[in-house]
């Protein structure tokens, strides 16, 4: 099994609007990916500046699912709209 733990900060234009949409989208992936067995999104509710505004969790049965996920076109097109709402990323994948 892997995770795939994403956080995004979003600019200021719009960001509750970005922020709700992006969540939305996110969520929309459910049941259209084969390889995606659980997916959690969350907004941030700590006030500090180290924190970031979105969190994306997924798990995928290995690797192989993983990069089948990262291309597929439903996941593609919430890429899309993030990359013009978002302003930084981090990213970790690890086996659980």
């Amino acid at each position: 099994m892997v995770k795939h733990v994403v956080m995004f900060r979003f600019g200021a234009e719009n960001k509750e609007e970005a922020l709700k949409t992006a969540k939305e989208k996110l969520e929309g992936l459910r049941g259209k990916i084969d390889t995606l067995t659980s997916l959690e999104v969350g907004l941030n509710i700590n006030n500090s500046e180290a924190a970031y505004d979105l969190v994306l969790i997924t798990e995928h049965p290995d690797e192989k699912g993983l990069d089948a996920y990262q291309v597929h076109p439903a996941h593609q097109e919430v890429v899309a709209f993030i990359k013009q709402v978002a302003v930084a990323r981090v990213v970790v994948d690890y086996n659980k």
